[in-house]
């Protein structure tokens, strides 16, 4: 079998009224490897887009790249298409990821040589420019080792339109996946910024997979989840989109799981990003079926006139150990091993954390259940000083400690972590070039001041519309919908209990910040949770955000809460020390905490 299926022609048959079906296969590098056949066989879609890069991951392809250049793109996606390329190819979907990571150019050279193997001729282009590693001095970005902007969709909608079969990018935004397709399909023009942004809303809701079709979400009790099917957008000409799945999977889509997942690593009701700035609290979320959610009504203003640069830096070098401690005095038993191992170091390392986890029960049936765990992390420039130094020092206590002393584990060395930051860069001091099938190259011109009209400019064109590029205009400061919120005027009797009772939860990390997004089913819970959920309520509930600064947003619209607190993951996921490090379980601690809830309510 050769050639490719979908055709520039094969796209322009669809009834202009159809939404194009642009489909999820991956939320992670990791994530469920037979995803993309489950798609290609579940039922019609017409875009398949796969998620690989996340903060860490980045760390992980630049580790990679400095032992062998021709890496630094996810492999798993190769592998995807080994047994999928065919199959998408004759039922002409499209292929949309970002699983070139810091490569793109190599995963299409391997696309190409894989495609070859097979008897295919899929034409391949990629998107670049965002890799600024080699700029890094002149941006003044510091000296990281990996340094990639994110950017946009009007790489991935240009190739589309030329006809593309696979576009595979770097560091662009989850959303532009969604987008770009859109974007290409459609004819939008760079300043359509309400349909743009109802395509990042979709996008945010679908980039990481089964997040948005039942994982993770906080009211699983009430549904048969199941293994959940990856989610799917249905997006429309106008912007607006429904997510479902495909009918007999797992899993459920309801306005509960695209709330959770809208809420999900976002900061305030502007969602900032290289395209268009979506307006959060603008988003409306209507029941369409079942397993089907509607969004629309969302509103886009223009972008900034920067983007965001992710760099990953090495930090040093880090080690841990866990001591089991077993039955009575937890506490002076920590107290004795804590006391003895900084004896035992020679030197001080730069950063020793501990952390007793009280999970022990009284008069204990179960050794287990008897047990709590003391962790000791630490990090160092030094790995000989984080390394067999440390270890071996907490092994050498085993017969000199406390009674029952048990260490979970062997030593081990101290293995290098990565610090990720972020900075911002002019949007035209980064280049967004698209390679196309037959090796020509492309630039997206960033959206700007001095640019024309982009009036008459056909989809995926590149021409800008004059803009400040500051993504808030003369009425930044209102919301563009006037969402009052509702105020709660109950008073009645109350019970204590959990808040998740009424409310659910998603949290997650943005480098070192956690966000928790906290959401209410009905007017009345919405209105109690707004008035009682402060930021100063939420430090109480969570002791270990005292002392950080913690920032309330509102989004009425969604019934939700969303927190940002700042520096809780500290310098981030491979060089935090929580037992959470990307703060993935914040949202369900939250949930756990007692409070006075209205009678009303329950």
């Amino acid at each position: 079998m050769s050639g490719h299926g979908n055709t520039e022609a094969d796209r322009d048959e669809r009834p202009a009224s159809a939404p194009l079906r642009i489909a999820n296969v991956s939320g992670f590098y990791g994530d469920r490897a037979s995803a993309m056949r489950e798609m290609l066989e579940g039922g019609p879609v017409d875009v398949l887009t796969g998620d690989y890069l996340a903060e860490l991951t980045m760390l992980i392809l630049a580790r990679d790249r400095m032992k062998d250049p021709a890496t630094g793109y996810a492999k798993t996606f190769l592998r995807q298409l080994e047994q999928c390329l065919g199959p998408a190819l004759d039922r002409g979907v499209t292929i949309v990821a970002n699983a070139g990571g810091l490569n793109p150019a190599g995963l299409a050279q391997a696309l190409g040589a894989l495609a070859g193997r097979l008897g295919l001729s899929p034409r391949i282009a990629y998107v670049t420019g965002d890799d600024l590693l080699e700029r890094a001095d002149e941006l003044g970005l510091g000296a990281p080792i990996a340094a990639n902007a994110y950017l946009g969709a009007w790489g991935i909608a240009h190739a589309l339109r030329q006809g593309a079969d696979i576009v595979v990018t770097g560091r662009v935004t989850d959303a532009s996946l969604v987008v770009g397709p859109a974007a290409a399909h459609f004819g939008w023009a760079r300043d359509d910024f309400d349909a743009l942004a109802g395509a990042v809303a979709a996008g945010h809701v679908i980039e990481c997979g089964a997040q948005a079709t039942g994982g993770n979400y906080a009211f699983f009790t009430e549904h048969a989840i199941g293994l959940p099917g990856f989610p799917i957008a249905e997006v429309h000409a106008d912007g607006t989109s429904v997510i479902t799945k495909h009918p007999g999977t797992g899993g459920v889509v309801n306005t509960g799981t695209v709330t959770a997942q809208l809420l999900y690593e976002v900061d305030g009701p502007r969602y900032l990003g290289p395209d268009v700035t979506t307006r959060l609290d603008t988003v409306v979320l209507a029941e369409d079926g079942p397993d089907r959610v509607r969004i629309s009504g969302v509103r886009g203003e223009a972008p900034p006139a920067t983007l965001k640069v992710g760099l990953n830096s090495l930090g040093g070098f880090r080690n841990d150990v866990t001591f089991l401690i077993t039955g009575l005095d937890v506490e002076a038993k920590a107290a004795l091993a804590r006391e003895q191992l900084a004896a035992s170091l020679k030197r001080k390392p730069a950063e020793l954390v501990w952390r007793l986890a009280r999970t022990d029960h009284a008069d204990a049936d179960g050794q287990e259940e008897a047990s709590a765990l003391l962790h000791a992390a630490v990090k160092d420039p030094d790995p000989s000083l984080a390394g067999r130094a440390f270890s071996g020092a907490a092994v050498e206590l085993a017969l000199s400690s406390y009674p029952g002393f048990t260490l979970l584990a062997p030593p081990g060395d101290a293995t290098p972590f990565g610090v990720f930051t972020s900075a911002a860069v002019p949007a035209e001091q980064v280049p967004h070039v698209v390679v196309l099938p037959d090796g020509t190259g492309h630039t997206i011109e960033p959206l700007g001041s001095d640019a024309p009209s982009s009036a008459g400019v056909p989809a995926g064109g590149v021409a800008q519309r004059a803009v400040d590029g500051t993504g808030s205009g003369p009425t930044a400061a209102e919301p563009v919908v006037a969402a009052a919120v509702p105020v709660w005027t109950g008073g009645g009797p109350t019970r204590r209990g959990p808040l998740g009772l009424v409310a659910g939860a998603r949290s997650g990390d943005k480098g070192g910040s956690a966000n928790i997004g906290v959401w209410a089913g009905g007017e009345a819970a919405y209105a109690w949770l707004a008035a009682t959920l402060t930021e100063d309520a939420l430090v109480k509930l969570l002791p270990e955000a005292a002392g950080r600064p913690v920032t309330r947003h509102l989004l009425p619209n969604l019934r939700a809460l969303n927190f940002v607190v700042d520096g809780l993951l500290g310098d981030g996921v491979s060089a935090g020390t929580r037992f959470d490090p990307q703060g993935k379980g914040l949202g369900e601690w939250l949930r756990s905490r007692y409070v006075d809830i209205p009678e009303e309510l329950l």
